[in-house]
């Protein structure tokens, strides 16, 4: 059973084959297909129009779905990897030891945002952004930009709360747990953590950094917890509205997946329990 953990527990060891997993996968060409996945649907997922991965219910069970396959695809690397998850109402500073040069790196050079240092420095040669939404094919990242602060405990304590998952109009003014925690409402949790690291993170092809994913998993997380608080707040919608993805409806671009596919992820991994 694959376990994801704290990337605050991993081991010297964990930490280095989950990036030489990284690199394989840029190296072969699949990582670039999941940048290339997530921007299209950034760029088509509006709030009046048909929307999937993001400003709608289906924002959770779709990235769910989407990290799955890409754990996947790491494994089929290296059997012993799994996501980590990144805890950043722990983990609050770039100071703190995921942004250190045996893992991530850290933030970006003043002049333009260029990382240099670490497994995925420009200078490195082994992680080229090949999908990009200007010229510039470094990875880049400004932490803390703009005098941002991470969310806080209390602030996730807060979402987690909230008793109904999603609610009409079933997009970014919607008053709900998902919105709250995709952040187009309320405290804003994940959204403002992908300001907060800057660069690549805060555009459609958030993915070419590696931190992505790790974000993407405690959000993940969370809406794991939440599941658990609150066992008798289903997955809404369940029918009948347009253009959003109801319980029962696929969700592109899979052609197999349902929200009520997503509900459980125990199937598929489970979560440590350290601290």
């Amino acid at each position: 059973m694959t376990v994801r953990k704290n990337q605050a527990q991993l081991t010297a060891t964990e930490k280095r084959r989950f990036v030489d997993a990284l690199i394989a996968l840029k190296r072969n060409g699949q990582y670039d297909t999941f940048v290339t996945t997530h921007n299209g649907f950034i760029m088509s997922d509006t709030d009046n129009g048909n929307r999937v991965g993001h400003r709608s219910p289906s924002f959770l069970p779709w990235h769910r779905r989407f990290l799955i396959q890409f754990e996947q695809a790491l494994q089929a690397v290296d059997p012993s990897v799994a996501l980590p998850y990144w805890d950043w109402t722990a983990d609050r500073t770039a100071a703190s030891s995921l942004w250190a040069p045996d893992f991530l790196g850290g933030t970006g050079r003043s002049r333009d945002g260029q990382v240099m240092e670490g497994p995925f420095a420009f200078a490195s040669g082994r992680w080229p952004v090949n999908v990009r939404v200007d010229g510039r094919g470094f990875l880049r990242r400004d932490l803390g930009a703009g005098g941002q602060q991470l969310p806080t405990r209390a602030e996730v304590d807060s979402v987690l709360a909230m008793t109904t998952y999603d609610a009409p109009p079933w997009n970014s003014a919607s008053n709900s747990f998902r919105n709250h925690l995709e952040g187009w409402r309320g405290v804003n949790l994940h959204n403002r953590v992908h300001v907060w690291v800057g660069g690549q993170m805060a555009t459609g092809v958030s993915p070419n950094d590696p931190v992505f994913w790790l974000h993407h998993a405690f959000i993940d997380k969370l809406w794991a917890d939440w599941q658990a608080r609150h066992p008798g707040s289903p997955y809404l919608p369940a029918a009948g509205t347009a253009n959003v993805v109801d319980l029962n409806d696929t969700m592109r671009p899979w052609n197999d997946v349902t929200p009520a596919d997503m509900l459980d992820h125990t199937p598929h991994y489970t979560f440590d329990t350290a601290a």
